[in-house]
């Protein structure tokens, strides 16, 4: 079989390390471009530019307490007595300034009246309406949130880079902001192949045993939106060349191209000649990993395309080291990588091939924050109720065939709770 050419040579046939490949991949695509929209519209998009405030936050002194607002030199000593000149609660204004001997009864977040430097809580006094005794003076200077102790006129509100969640969704709203400048979520083409799949609702097919059905493409098409892009289903490609070629035609105007299946050297394995005779380049083809070896990055048309292999456990376990990582630069992020955690083996692990191994495992948390993991069962490639059982996909590195019960590796946590670092394996 031919091999394609990427740029003046061609790919090397040599298996790539993880990390090479990896760093391969996120370097060989880019921040999309940026769109406008409004708050609502943009959560879980990330800001391209720093949205300055054009009011203060809060906009006036106002009381961080229930208590009464006071001159600390008035409480200097305790217990003494004022003259309570209003009450004012939150929405209301002041009608009084305060001077010695007085005092203005405050509802947390009530303007802060004139002359007063201190908020005394309720339960330091008698509670009195027309006067009060102060019987502690601890909060003598404090309790008052100053005008734009949070955001300033003209100051950075929120910075480019952020995720959209709700708290800035609050920010924004509290500063009045109607539009927000955002990287775009990438349009990302699926296309799983096999002469032996159908789509799911073709799952009567599959009940006789003379069909499977695609699991990849629901799997996949979950992935891309939990990575924040929006999947564009491409359908199921027969295994033939020119039914390649055809669904491929239907990823114009995507940003990213997952296909699934036929990158390997089988028979009908036609992914990657396919993608060379449409114009496409290959930038590496098999990385040292297991599962998941055959996977090929390059470009078709100056679009991205990463080619995942057609196993359900090896098409999510590459997805997870190589597409989400670009689809989350493609979407503005710096954190590209799942975090690792360090975990101690519960079990012995037993491996038959020198490579990279990424094993389904369930980790659980012991006092005092240890963690063990142990495998989900059998990890064959095409088990893939493995994968919704594990939590975690546990790392053993190239040259540990046999790890003990009791050894120490890192761990890559699953699940939308996971949290993300700029270093691979970090």
């Amino acid at each position: 079989m031919t091999e394609p050419t990427a740029g003046p040579g061609a790919p090397p046939r040599t298996k790539l390390d993880v990390a090479t490949a990896v760093a391969r991949v996120t370097a060989g695509v880019s921040r999309l471009g940026t769109e406008q929209l409004a708050p609502a519209d943009a959560r879980g998009q990330v800001l391209a530019a720093a949205v300055l405030s054009t009011v203060a936050l809060p906009p006036w002194n106002n009381s961080g307490m229930d208590g009464y607002a006071v001159r600390a030199a008035d409480v200097a000593e305790v217990p003494t007595r004022l003259t309570v000149l209003e009450t004012i609660a939150a929405g209301a204004f002041p009608a009084h300034r305060v001077d010695a001997g007085q005092a203005t009864r405050i509802m947390t977040g009530a303007p802060i009246p004139d002359g007063a430097d201190s908020v005394i809580r309720v339960e330091d006094t008698d509670g009195g309406r027309d006067s009060v005794e102060i019987r502690a003076n601890r909060d003598a200077g404090k309790n008052v949130r100053a005008r734009g102790e949070d955001i300033t006129i003209g100051g950075e509100a929120l910075p480019a880079g952020v995720t959209i969640g709700a708290a800035q969704l609050g920010v924004l709203a509290a500063i009045g902001t109607q539009l927000v400048e955002v990287f775009r979520r990438p349009r990302v083409a699926i296309l799983t192949s096999g002469d032996e799949l159908v789509p799911p609702e073709r799952f009567r097919e599959a009940a006789t045993g003379r069909k499977i059905v695609s699991s990849n493409s629901v799997t996949l098409a979950e992935l891309v939106r939990e990575s924040g892009g929006e999947p564009i289903d491409l359908g199921i490609a027969a295994d033939t060349r020119e039914s390649i070629r055809e669904h491929l035609a239907e990823a114009a105007g995507a940003d990213l191209i997952i296909t699934s299946g036929g990158i390997s050297v089988g028979e009908f394995d036609y992914m990657r000649e396919v993608i060379a005779e449409l114009g496409g380049s290959l930038d590496f083809w098999r990385v040292r990993m297991r599962p998941g070896a055959p996977i090929g990055f390059g470009t078709l048309g100056g679009t991205p395309w990463i080619g995942l292999p057609g196993n359900p456990v090896s098409t999510m376990v590459t997805f997870e080291l190589f597409a989400r990582p670009a689809i989350r630069k493609m979407r503005g992020h710096d954190a590209l990588f799942r975090s690792t955690v360090t975990v101690t083996l519960d079990e012995p692990v037993r491996l038959a091939a020198n490579l990279t191994h990424y094993l389904r495992a369930v980790v659980t948390r012991h006092e005092g924050g240890r963690l063990t993991a142990r495998l989900t069962g059998p990890q064959s490639s095409g088990v893939l109720s493995s994968m919704a059982r594990a939590n975690v996909l546990l790392i053993v590195p190239q040259g540990a065939i046999e790890m003990n019960a009791g050894e120490i590796l890192r761990a890559i946590p699953l699940g939308p709770d996971a949290g993300y670092s700029a270093v691979f394996g970090a």
